[in-house]
């Protein structure tokens, strides 16, 4: 199996609602995102002969998705009230609201499959939200991930 990584950062704020604790307030991070993309065989003619994938289009790829999310306030359908989104579009922030809960473990499930539908044979996506704390999707089966236990709920 032949691997390769690329990353790229974003700026952004969020707030976890529903949660007892510091990270329910608004506050932001400097989000990492590491992609890693696979091959049974590398290509075999061609320019990317060689090769998994080209790194230039896989960077400008990742890039693209990152740089969609800098600097903007994310947040979860439905955990603000009306007012308080309409009184943030009128003072022009950039808003990005998102069906899931904006955390790193999320936002790394989010940022594999967005490659995936790209065309990449996506292995694993790790998102840092912080330089010693990130969340990994690697994939794999849904339904049994959801059956196991995590150790915070025990």
């Amino acid at each position: 199996m032949y691997t390769i990584r690329t990353e790229q950062n974003f700026d952004s704020a969020h707030f976890l609602a529903g949660y007892d604790g510091k990270c329910s307030n608004l506050h932001g991070h400097r989000w990492r995102v590491v992609a890693e993309v696979r091959a049974e065989v590398l290509q075999e003619s061609g320019q990317l002969r060689g090769m998994v994938a080209d790194f230039g289009v896989l960077k400008q790829d990742l890039k693209m998705l990152a740089d969609s999310y800098d600097h903007a306030f994310i947040y979860e359908t439905g955990s603000l009230k009306e007012k308080t989104l309409l009184a943030l579009k009128e003072e022009g922030f950039q808003l990005i609201e998102v069906p899931f809960r904006p955390t790193a473990e999320n936002f790394a499930r989010h940022f594999y499959e967005c490659m995936e539908r790209m065309g990449y044979c996506v292995k694993q996506v790790e998102v840092y939200e912080t330089p010693n704390n990130c969340a990994v999707y690697s994939g794999g089966d849904s339904e049994s991930l959801q059956s196991e236990s995590v150790k915070g709920n025990l």
